[in-house]
């Protein structure tokens, strides 16, 4: 042998590394389009779940080199690992509370709030239910206050001319900002409820627990209500005004009352000084309004969504509400109080 490599072997050795750094510069294009790299992590409301679920697929279509995941652990416990600074953004279907505005600043987290939906609470029954198409707060009431625990278990106790059957009640727990929400509107106490009901922070699993029980009633988000319309059904709530049934244009108009709500992402100022943070938030307001609407909730007029914009911009922190569930809010006021 003289030394040197078949003239047909060097051909094809050099067509493969022709190959692969195409494929590998198709690659690094692909990756670094935008410049972006890194993680995002994001936790709490089921509620928003959906909302930011979409947001990070749509995010990481266009910046694949920044991994977003998005958690579930309730309203209450996304704002512990937020105020202890394990997470970077936190969703939440109420705004942030006193003590937990508190256990930031123990912790020395600032935090931007803003808002990016309107949701409407929709309080759901089996198919089969042809007795509670409406009912009033003081109907809810009645089953879900303290008082009701061991006691109020039969729905001919609400109503006597409704059926001598068994109430099942299904309910988010008590770290959800739904259940904060719901107990402040229909109770008057928020965290006031009667603890004898099958709870989760899954919304999936109170779905399933009412569409598997002819005499169940439920509580939660209305996104969860349109995905399973099929399975289950929607009340009338009458809250003072008549029967008004949750929908996109009944929690746009502020009819749908005391059960519609702003929901919310908060941010910790200081992870907004990593780009790929800053991006994903930007890239959130500009595409919440139909992303939201796209799997069941209400975007905010634009205005509001521009007073996001500066507030990040700006980095202006803390909260524009006083803490906790505001009941009966409208988008109307929503944008007021914003501005």
């Amino acid at each position: 042998m003289n030394g040197r490599l078949p003239l047909a072997l060097v051909l094809a050795l050099a067509l493969v590394g022709l190959f692969l750094a195409a494929c590998g510069g198709g690659q690094q294009g692909a990756g670094d389009q935008n410049g972006l790299s890194g993680s995002i992590v994001v936790d709490g409301s089921s509620t928003v779940f959906p909302i930011s679920e979409a947001v990070a697929e749509e995010f990481g279509a266009e910046n694949p080199n920044v991994r977003v995941s998005v958690g579930v652990s309730g309203t209450g416990g996304g704002f512990k690992k937020f105020c202890a600074g394990e997470i970077d953004i936190t969703d939440a279907s109420r705004p942030i509370k006193e003590s937990e505005v508190e256990a930031c600043a123990q912790n020395g987290i600032e935090f931007i709030e803003l808002p990016v939906a309107f949701d409407g609470l929709t309080v759901v029954v089996h198919p089969e239910n042809d007795w509670a198409t409406c009912l009033t707060v003081d109907d809810l009431r009645t089953m879900w206050e303290p008082a009701a625990q061991g006691t109020v278990t039969r729905w001919n106790q609400v109503r006597p001319e409704w059926p001598d059957a068994p109430l099942s009640l299904y309910g988010p727990g008590t770290d959800s900002g739904t259940f904060d929400y719901f107990t402040s509107a229909v109770v008057g106490e928020e965290g006031a409820s009667r603890g004898d009901y099958t709870a989760s922070e899954d919304d999936n699993v109170l779905v399933q627990g009412v569409a598997n029980d002819p005499y169940a009633l439920g509580y939660f988000g209305f996104a969860y209500y349109v995905e399973n319309q099929d399975k289950i059904k929607a009340v009338a709530i009458d809250g003072g005004n008549g029967c008004v049934l949750p929908s996109e244009e009944t929690i746009n108009n502020g009819t749908y009352q005391p059960l519609s709500r702003p929901i919310f992402i908060y941010v910790r100022k200081d992870a907004l000084d990593r780009p790929e943070v800053e991006a994903f938030v930007t890239f959130y307001l500009d595409n919440a309004a139909a992303l939201a609407a796209e799997v069941g909730y209400v975007g905010l007029p634009d205005r509001a969504y521009e007073l996001a914009k500066e507030r990040v911009a700006k980095r202006i922190t803390g909260s524009v509400f006083s803490g906790g569930s505001q009941v009966g809010i409208s988008i109307e006021e929503l944008l007021k109080i914003e501005e």
